[in-house]
């Protein structure tokens, strides 16, 4: 009888299990890693000395301050050019506003240190810019490295993802309640920081938690424009992979501080978002005016100086690519040197292990994502929300804390995973899966439950009724993530540089080493070739989607 009464585990139990395993091998396991490696001394002994060392010597503990005092900035100028840019996107008809919409998308779709290469090309000491100033105009610009450079980099990088964030906020704001402010007098610039802001508050704290961890975990943009402004994520590398030798329990013991600070800033946000917990929906949508006079003239100039400017490196990158070029010096001339230079120096494999690492990555994102979508959704409990926690883990941690946590882990039998694409496709499938997951999880919350229960009571089976009905009903949000997660894969260098070698070498990676060398025409070469790749995907999208923008 009791044999009877048992039931057969079903599949969303098995999903479940699977994911409690997953996620405790491949992230719980080398984070204890991490944190045992920074505690426990070469003979075996617990001891605290790494963190007392870091915590009573400024030189470490000021990265700490450094990492802390560029993203607060660049989270507050992304905001302060973003939104302005979004709201005149949103609420105005401006010509040419598709053009706008993907060339700013493009901006954010590269790797953050071509930004950073570029700009030292145009603004540094030898720059075109710099030169042209100081010889023609007689104006000398001052320095682009260091704290400067950084936020000029990385606010024209990430201004984008604000943009994209506030797009949505904005559509949904009723437009009954902009007449509704109207008639009670408040118009203009007072009813955008009393009405518009208020209603976009929660989206405003999310745009700005994602542009501060993008901030705070960038590791190729302080590399090479910081110079004696050191960062969180270059001092890991530099005491994991130092050229005298790295001091990987010192690394393990900055990295578990890393993820303490971005884990202490995850828990603020989400507490103050909770501080603006409200619904609102567009029954009646807000329509675009036509920009008039003076002031449409000046949206304009704003909108296109701005996403111009932020192009730039791409444009000027890819100009490059043709450039003749010697031991690192730009010569006249143009050739398709570069690029001979680049499949003779590992381009091919390049793109191939790109695109053969990219679509395998994504392919797991994709189906991991719709599980636990579902899980979270439509099976809520507590090992739904463990499993939805841990999944969001890498979300708040530098790259190079995750590549070095997989090193640790599985640098030695039984599972020996270092030096191969498997250990790069987990770490990418790992720190890459949580824009997916957000996004199809999101989708699948405006899903009626009664859609799946009509067509269970018409016959249909509870797996068939997901694969038919709810899959493709989650469309939408499962591309709009997967396109973030497809972007982020292929411009990946903070956990790759611990990860790689010259087997599973990607094209971002390939275009660092170049850099790091002075060979900057082959650079060059792989950057146009990495920014390509990326407009295309983007391109793709579009298209397949048919969507006039990426909804988050």
């Amino acid at each position: 009888m009791k044999a009877k009464l048992r039931r057969k585990p079903d599949i969303w139990t098995m999903a479940t299990l699977f994911f409690i395993l997953f996620f405790g091998l491949f992230l719980l396991y080398p984070l204890f890693g991490i944190l045992k490696e920074s505690v426990i001394n070469h003979d075996g002994e617990f001891t605290m000395a790494q963190f007392f060392k870091f915590f009573s010597q400024s030189y470490y503990s000021k990265t700490i301050l450094n990492s802390f005092k560029v993203s607060v900035a660049i989270t507050a100028v992304t905001l302060i050019i973003g939104i302005p840019l979004s709201y005149f996107y949103t609420f105005y008809r401006l010509k040419g506003a598709k053009v706008l919409f993907v060339v700013s998308i493009l901006c954010c779709m590269s790797a953050p240190f071509i930004g950073a290469y570029s700009w030292i090309l145009l603004l540094g000491r030898s720059g075109v810019i710099t030169v042209f100033l100081k010889n023609v105009l007689g104006i000398n610009i001052g320095s682009i490295y260091g704290f400067g450079g950084i936020l000029l980099v990385q606010a024209l990088k990430l201004f984008p993802l604000v943009f994209v964030y506030m797009n949505g906020a904005f559509r949904n704001i009723d437009n009954s309640l902009l007449e509704a402010s109207a008639n009670l007098g408040c118009t203009g610039v007072g009813r955008f920081f009393k009405i518009v802001m208020g209603l976009s508050m929660p989206t405003i704290l999310a745009a700005a938690l994602v542009v501060f961890m993008r901030a705070f975990a960038d590791f190729g943009t302080p590399l090479l424009i910081g110079e004696g402004y050191r960062t969180f994520p270059v001092e890991i590398y530099n005491q994991y992979l130092g050229e005298g030798g790295g001091n990987h329990n010192f690394a393990a013991a900055i990295s578990v501080i890393a993820i303490c600070v971005t884990a202490l800033v995850f828990f603020i946000q989400k507490y103050a978002t909770g501080k603006f917990k409200f619904s609102i929906n567009a029954l009646n949508p807000v329509e675009k005016k036509k920009p008039k006079g003076i002031r449409g003239i000046l949206m304009y100039i704003y909108s296109y100086l701005l996403v111009a400017i932020a192009f730039l490196p791409q444009l000027y990158i890819v100009y490059l690519s043709f450039r003749n070029s010697n031991q690192g010096v730009f010569l006249e001339g143009y050739s398709f040197a570069s690029y001979e230079a680049a499949i003779g120096k590992l381009l091919g494999r390049s793109v191939k292990n790109t695109i053969v690492m990219g679509i395998g990555s994504l392919a797991i994102i994709v189906v991991f994502a719709i599980l636990i979508a579902y899980l979270v959704v439509r099976r809520p409990g507590v090992v739904s929300n463990a499993i939805d926690t841990m999944s969001m883990l890498p979300y708040i941690m530098p790259g190079s804390v995750i590549g070095i946590a997989l090193v640790i882990a599985f640098g030695k039998q039984p599972l020996a995973l270092t030096g191969t694409m498997s250990i790069m496709i987990l770490a990418l499938v790992i720190r890459r899966m949580p824009y997916t997951i957000r996004s199809a999880t999101a989708r699948l919350m405006q899903i009626p439950m009664s859609i799946e229960e009509a067509a269970i009571s018409l016959g249909a089976s509870k797996l068939k009724t997901f694969a038919r009905i709810t899959v493709p009903m989650m469309s939408g949000g499962i591309i709009s993530g997967a396109i973030l997660s497809w972007v982020s894969i292929v411009t990946e260098l903070s956990s790759a540089i611990i990860l790689y070698n010259n087997r599973n070498i990607t094209l971002t990676m390939s275009a660092y080493v170049a850099i790091s060398r002075g060979n900057y025409g082959l650079a060059a070469a792989f950057s146009a070739v990495l920014t390509v790749l990326t407009s295309v995907s983007l391109l793709i999208y579009l298209a397949v989607s048919k969507s006039e923008d990426i909804q988050l």
